[in-house]
């Protein structure tokens, strides 16, 4: 067994004691073993960039594509890891690793481009009108394995097209691994005209190997025991400890940016990544957010780094009220913060009209700090 082989690497990670025991993480190291030795002899349709283009309007790679993986399960069950483990060591030439949202908007982004190309130029690339089949072919003959992190569908417009679009990759003979919090049955679940989605879901099911990784422990937040998580004074080392639990949770030192709708806002995100994300005091409680906010944010996201809580009185009772709203909501739904303040807790909010009011949000930040806190599992609760 070679050193660059999944088993190989997660036998060593076992045996320096960076991992214990997990057999579903076992099972899952073993298919990503199966499908890293078949990935070693496939060539779709024998090779060469060119014949994927006879295959825009029908037929299929001479060779059956090895099957791809889906694996899910909850956040921190170690996912993410296994699919380093897989992918650096891939012995397949042209491969490629992507956020599933960051995939989509440059799908969407080809599909803006061909409306874009006038029709006398489709035609003489042989087009036609269908956007999908060309951007496939594309796709296929860049990339003969995709592996795709935090594989979601949330957005209608993806929905719509994500059936036709992975039906030709399949086609041409792209193997697909994807990682997701969701089983494949509770993708776009509630979604608009979702009846449109449900044949990509079979479809799914039966091209692709799907594996419950079910686990135990919480790989990443279990890197935050016995660290501390309230940070003050607001200075460049309590700075510092924020940029370095955000690179323990997520495996990267900055997230990327994104937005959720919420009843008709957008609430914007700076920073997020794998569960995990990052705001400054000013970005939830110096705006006009309320609690549908905060609890949109709680079924996104399982911690959450927050800088910059200033000392509050009378004079900020706006940003207070907003404050202690977001405490209760990320405490009953067991999210998991990491925070850097001007002063200790208790002297957030020292006097003054809702002091009494504001003890509660003392005892809940004191209790977020405790490891049987970080133990607790992620629960998003209904809608308020």
């Amino acid at each position: 067994m070679e050193e660059n082989e999944p088993l190989a690497r997660y036998r060593a990670l076992r045996q320096s004691g960076e991992l214990d025991a997990d057999p579903a993480q076992e099972l899952a190291v073993e298919k990503l073993q199966m499908l890293h030795h078949r990935l070693a002899q496939y060539v779709p349709n024998g090779g060469g960039g060119g014949k994927w283009r006879q295959f825009l309007f029908g037929g299929g790679p001479r060779e059956p594509a090895p099957e791809g993986i889906y694996i899910y399960g909850d956040v921190g069950r170690g996912k993410s890891m296994l699919m380093d483990l897989f992918y650096d060591g891939a012995p397949i030439e042209k491969k490629r690793r992507v956020h599933f949202h960051e995939f989509m908007g440059e799908v969407h982004g080809r599909i803006n481009q061909f409306r874009k190309t006038p029709k006398a130029e489709r035609a003489k690339r042989g087009w036609g009108d269908d956007p999908l089949p060309p951007i496939a072919a594309d796709i296929a003959e860049a990339t003969w394995l995709l592996c795709f992190d935090e594989f979601e569908v949330r957005d209608i417009a993806d929905a719509m097209i994500l059936g036709r679009l992975f039906a030709r990759l399949f086609e041409l003979g792209v193997v697909v691994i994807a990682t997701s919090n969701r089983a494949p049955d509770e993708l776009y679940k509630g979604g608009l005209n979702r009846q449109l989605f449900l044949p990509f879901i079979k479809d799914l099911k039966e091209r692709l190997d799907v594996l419950c990784l079910e686990g135990l422990l919480d790989y990443r937040l279990a890197r935050m025991h016995g660290v501390p998580v309230y940070h003050t004074p607001l200075d460049a080392a309590a700075a510092g400890k924020l940029d370095a639990a955000f690179a323990s949770l997520t495996d990267q030192p900055i997230g990327q940016g994104a937005e959720i709708k919420v009843k008709g806002r957008t609430v914007k995100i700076p920073q997020q990544a794998k569960g995990v994300a990052r705001f400054h005091f000013s970005d939830l409680c110096e705006k006009p957010l309320g609690a549908h906010d905060y609890l949109a944010l709680t079924k996104h996201f399982h911690t959450m780094v927050l800088a910059g809580i200033p000392q509050l009185g009378p004079d900020r009772r706006n940003e207070a009220r907003r404050f202690v709203i977001l405490i209760d909501i990320l405490y009953d739904n067991a999210i998991k913060l990491v925070a850097s303040a001007a002063t200790d807790v208790d002297g957030i909010y020292p006097e003054g009209e809702g002091g009494f009011e504001f003890q509660r949000t003392v005892s809940r930040l004191m209790e977020m700090q405790s490891m049987e806190y970080f133990d607790a599992p992620h629960r998003a609760v209904a809608d308020i």
